[in-house]
């Protein structure tokens, strides 16, 4: 499995996270285990993510301005997980935190599957996308 086919695994289960985590009410058990899963998912394929896939790109010159965006939402996407964690669960600026992070999440990932991937697939060369997606899969799983 390349490195895209594996990152794009991850980021489709984030997705069914992070949209599942906003159709949830109150200060409800499935509130407390989805957040706390969709923040687990997320720390861990950012960390390896970084990782595996940006630090080649960012010595690449056709790449590294996309791959420190990237880089930079991932600390956005962690600012708001922190703001969650700080909001009262049942209070209705939580469901607004999480609508946030709801968008901040699809478009982070629509970002890199339709303009870093492409790039990436130019600046990598095949044996490369084939070894980052082993060592991504082996770290994440």
């Amino acid at each position: 499995m390349n490195i895209f086919e594996a990152l794009r695994n991850d980021h489709d289960k984030q997705r069914k996270l992070v949209d599942a985590l906003i159709q949830t009410k109150g200060d409800t058990k499935k509130r407390h285990s989805l957040m706390d899963e969709l923040k687990t998912e997320l720390e861990e394929h950012a960390k390896f993510e970084e990782r595996y896939f940006y630090n080649p790109l960012i010595c690449e010159d056709l790449t590294q301005e996309k791959a420190r965006h990237s880089v930079a939402e991932h600390h956005e996407i962690d600012e708001l997980i922190e703001q969650l964690e700080d909001t009262e669960m049942s209070s209705s600026a939580w469901l607004v935190e999480a609508k946030k992070l709801h968008h901040l999440v699809h478009h982070h990932l629509d970002e890199e599957e339709h303009e870093v991937f492409q790039l990436a697939g130019k600046a990598l060369s095949e044996g490369q996308k084939e070894r980052l997606g082993d060592k991504y899969n082996d770290a994440m799983h």
